[in-house]
């Protein structure tokens, strides 16, 4: 070596970002990891309904000027945006989904769909492998004998933010509400105002992304002292999420609307107004693992009555399970169980 040089180490590349895909059951799970967390993930479920993008064969059943509701073609009932020329009530025509069904509090939102250009046919709408497979990024196949990859890379404390709407980031914590009209997401921490107004929409712009909410979103950043420092916190937004979407500009009292493609629910409307749902769906993921790695001869699914029953309706999920574990499958409810808190022995 020549003296007067000095040779530092290479640093280790970054991994590039990945997607892993796990076909479970009932349940499709996408996540896609950067840096060992997750930055975006995608789920589809058996209880979604017809999702965004089909094209189907529809019937017109009602229509009063500003409200058509259409039949699709497996039962489900979805909003028409516009009633087609010379179409009567009881026609049948081809649609195309612009957006699945979406669970509330106290209801569950129907699809809303458009008529089909006049040259289309019915198709089915992009699964979640096929959307992922699409978008250039290298995607790994997760199987339940492996290390649980989508758990370290914080799939469940992704899920438990989406059902509590708290997400910490240092200096401060974001607090999500749904309500039927938008999403609002409040920032508040021990920052100085311009600094956590900036931190602030970092941070609601990665668990935008992470949680996959669309529609009308609304921020409430802290009110900082300048135009200038609301600025900043807007171009930080705009680095930290990327297109499509639209956005205001932070007005003095710190809020900022934005919308964004909406095609199905977020993950925080799947844990928040489908609970038992998602709980059930989590347990049946548990005991696919978990006979992955046990030599008992039988599977035993304890839960609360309520996850109990959603799985009992829904017995292809329980062949699904004996299928894939090639064990007996045997369900108990006990009301001392709450939900979300079931085993798996």
């Amino acid at each position: 070596m020549k003296p007067g040089l000095c040779y530092a180490p290479l640093a280790s590349p970054v991994p590039e970002p990945e997607w892993l895909y796990e076909d479970g059951i009932g349940e499709c799970r996408a996540a896609l990891v950067s840096q060992g967390r997750i930055v975006e993930y995608l789920s589809s479920n058996c209880d979604d309904g017809v999702a965004a993008g089909a094209i189907v064969p529809a019937r017109l059943v009602s229509s009063d000027g500003n409200i058509n509701l259409v039949m699709l073609a497996g039962g489900e009932q979805a909003l028409l945006s516009a009633q087609p020329p010379r179409t009567g009530i009881g026609a049948d025509l081809l649609v195309e989904v612009t957006r699945s069904s979406i669970p509330e509090r106290d209801l569950v939102k129907r699809a809303k769909c458009r008529p089909a250009r006049i040259d289309a046919a019915p198709i089915a709408a992009l699964s979640i492998k096929e959307r992922i497979d699409a978008s250039g990024q290298p995607v790994r196949i997760l199987h339940s004998h492996e290390p649980d990859l989508l758990e370290q890379a914080g799939w469940g404390e992704l899920c438990d933010a989406a059902a509590t709407g708290q997400w910490p980031f240092p200096g401060g914590m974001l607090r999500l509400s749904l309500t039927p009209a938008m999403t609002v997401i409040d920032v508040d921490g021990t920052l100085s105002a311009a600094d956590l107004a900036k931190a602030g929409a970092i941070a609601a712009a990665a668990m935008i992304l992470a949680m996959g909410i669309g529609g009308n979103i609304v921020i409430d950043l802290p009110t900082t002292a300048s135009k200038a420092e609301r600025i900043a916190a807007a171009v930080a937004f705009d680095m930290a999420l990327p297109l499509p979407f639209e956005r205001t500009g932070v007005n003095g009292y710190g809020l900022m609307q934005v919308i964004r493609p909406r095609s199905g629910p977020s993950l925080a409307e799947r844990w928040q107004f489908s609970k038992v749902a998602q709980s059930a769906l989590t347990l049946l993921r548990r005991a696919q693992r978990h006979a992955a790695h046990s030599k008992s001869a039988e599977l035993t699914l304890v839960a609360s009555p309520a996850e109990i029953l959603w799985i009992t309706e829904r017995p292809e999920l329980v062949e699904a399970l004996v299928r894939s574990s090639g064990r007996a499958v045997h369900l108990r409810a006990d009301p001392a169980c709450s939900i979300g808190c079931g085993h798996v022995s």
